[in-house]
């Protein structure tokens, strides 16, 4: 099968006869990035399949009203950060009564009781130090390193400018330097 470009797939949707076998090609496109994106966020697998789930809906009913100002991956890619970084929210909030606990403690503890994981003690090590990174330098390292994404795409995003985001990988990559040394026995 041909895959279809972003604009023969919204082309598709927007026709009532073919609205789902669109949305169907937009799943088969982009379910499994957009699952590594929230993946990175939340880290557990159960929640990460909640998140996806309650994305594509939200993708499903404001894709009637997409209008091309950004690229339609970045849109998407921005509605799963967004959902991630609720879910965290919320669930921060439901541990800790208040929006101000530590989500860091939540991520480290799904990441340790994660029967998905398959890393060695490196890459637990690696994720461990990404986990104690600030929300945006987290995002953005893992969307720099691991994504490989330009810092424009990112930009279109998180809505932030390039050269603060080169700040922030920056900051990041010194961050895990010094925590995985920290950690060297």
């Amino acid at each position: 099968m041909v895959s279809r470009s972003d604009d023969e797939i919204l082309e598709l949707f927007r026709d009532e006869t073919s609205k789902e076998e669109a949305f169907g090609l937009l799943l088969k496109k982009y379910q499994e990035r957009l699952y590594w994106q929230i993946r990175k966020i939340v880290i557990s697998h159960d929640d990460t399949d909640d998140i996806l789930q309650n994305t594509f809906v939200k993708i499903w009913k404001g894709l009637g009203n997409f209008h091309s100002q950004s690229q339609l991956f970045t849109w998407m890619y921005r509605i799963a950060t967004n959902e991630s970084l609720s879910f965290l929210k919320e669930k921060q909030r439901k541990n800790f009564g208040s929006t101000n606990g530590e989500v860091e403690e939540l991520l480290l503890a799904s990441l340790e009781s994660d029967p998905y994981f398959d890393g060695d003690n490196a890459q637990l090590e690696l994720q461990k130090a990404i986990i104690q990174l600030p929300e945006k330098q987290r995002l953005v390292f893992n969307m720099k390193y691991f994504d490989e994404m330009k810092y424009e795409e990112i930009s279109g995003i998180l809505q932030t400018s390039v050269g603060a985001l080169k700040a922030s990988y920056h900051h990041a990559v010194k961050k895990i330097e010094s925590f995985l040394i920290s950690r060297e026995v």
